[in-house]
C-alpha cells in the first residue's frame, strides 16, 4: 500500500514509519520539516503544515491510505500562539480535505480518551469535534483513542518530572487521578494493522496492561533515576487557582486546561486490543520499561 503519515516524525509517527516500512509498504512522511527525521531510507518526505491546505494537498496525490498523528500535546499548554482547535480541528478538516480530492482510499485518525465535542477541555472538544469530521467524510475511517503512550522519546514520564519535585512533592489531589499507560512499542503494530487490515469503520479505545495513578507514575520515574519521593496532597481547589493564574505566563507550560485534565481518568470502560489479537499479558507495563517493580 501506498500510506501518507501526516505527523511521521513525531514519537508515535517516527515508530509507525518503521513499522509501515518494515511491512513493506510504500510510505510517505508528511511533517513541516521532515528532513531531519531519523526515517528508513526508503522513505518518502514531503513538507506541508496541515493548518495549511496548499502546503499539503499535492502529498495525497497516489495515496491509499493516510494517518493523522499531528497532535498537540494535552499535558502542555500549547506554545507559540497555536491552538488545539487549529491543530486537531483544522488539521483533521485539510487532511480529509485532501485526501477525498485526490482519492484517497481510507484514514487512519489518532484521537484520544475522552475525546468528545463538548469535552471539558479544548483538548479533548478540538479531538471530539476532529472525529466529527472522519466520521462524515467519504473515506473508510479507523479512530484510534490511546490512552498516554510511554516510551524513548515520549513525553509521559517527562512530564511527571517536570509537574514535581524528587524527596518531597505535592501533587493536585494527591495524584489521585488514574491513566493507563501503553508503550508505544505496543500500539504501533496496533495502528499499522488498523491501516492495512479491515478495521474500517471501528472506534478503538486503547490502554496498557495496567491503570496507574498520576502518584504511581511518579514514584515509578523517581525510583528509576535512584530517587525516593513522598507525595502530598494539594487541594484541587488551589491547583485551580495556581494553575488558571500562571495559564497566561508564557513560559509556564501548565494552564488552566491541564487542571481540567486532572479531574477526570484517563482508562478505558473495555480495552479494545482484543480486536488486534493482543491479550493484557502481552503488553508491557510501565515499571518494567523503566527497569523497576511496580509496588
Amino acid at each position: 500500500m501506498n500510506i501518507l503519515v501526516a505527523g511521521g516524525t513525531g514519537f508515535i509517527g517516527t515508530n509507525l514509519v518503521r513499522e509501515l516500512d518494515d511491512d513493506g509498504h510504500d510510505v510517505t512522511v508528511l511533517a513541516r520539516d521532515p528532513d531531519e527525521a531519523d526515517l528508513p531510507a526508503g522513505v518518502e518526505r514531503a513538507r506541508g503544515d496541515v493548518t495549511a491546505y496548499d502546503s499539503i494537498e499535492s502529498a495525497f496525490e497516489g495515496q491509499d491510505a493516510v494517518v493523522n498523528l499531528v497532535a498537540l500535546s494535552p499535558l502542555f499548554k500549547p506554545s507559540g500562539g497555536i491552538s488545539h482547535m487549529e491543530v486537531h480541528l483544522g488539521g483533521t478538516q485539510n487532511v480529509v480535505k485532501a485526501a477525498e480530492d485526490h482519492g484517497v482510499r481510507k484514514i487512519v485518525q489518532m484521537s484520544a480518551l475522552g475525546a468528545n465535542p463538548t469535552g471539558a477541555t479544548e483538548y479533548l472538544r478540538a479531538k471530539g469535534q476532529a472525529e466529527q469530521v472522519v466520521e462524515d467524510s467519504a473515506l473508510a475511517t479507523t479512530i484510534i483513542r490511546p490512552s498516554v503512550v510511554f516510551g524513548e522519546g515520549g513525553e509521559f514520564v517527562s512530564f511527571t518530572r517536570v509537574l514535581t519535585t524528587p524527596y518531597v512533592t505535592a501533587l493536585p489531589g494527591g495524584g489521585r487521578t488514574r491513566f493507563q499507560p501503553i508503550w508505544v512499542g505496543d500500539l504501533v503494530p496496533m495502528l499499522a494493522e488498523s491501516v492495512a487490515e479491515d478495521h474500517d469503520g471501528e472506534t478503538y479505545e486503547i490502554g496498557g496492561p495496567e491503570v496507574l495513578t498520576l502518584a504511581d507514575v511518579t514514584r515509578l520515574a523517581y525510583r528509576a533515576d535512584g530517587k525516593s519521593v513522598t507525595i502530598l496532597p494539594l487541594p484541587m481547589a488551589l491547583a485551580r487557582v495556581g494553575l488558571t493564574a500562571a495559564g497566561p505566563v508564557p513560559f509556564v507550560p501548565f494552564g488552566s486546561d491541564q487542571y481540567r485534565s486532572l479531574k477526570f481518568d484517563n482508562t478505558v470502560e473495555h480495552n479494545d486490543i482484543d480486536a488486534f489479537g493482543v491479550e493484557t499479558s502481552d503488553l508491557t507495563t510501565l515499571g518494567s520499561y523503566l527497569g523497576v517493580a511496580e509496588r
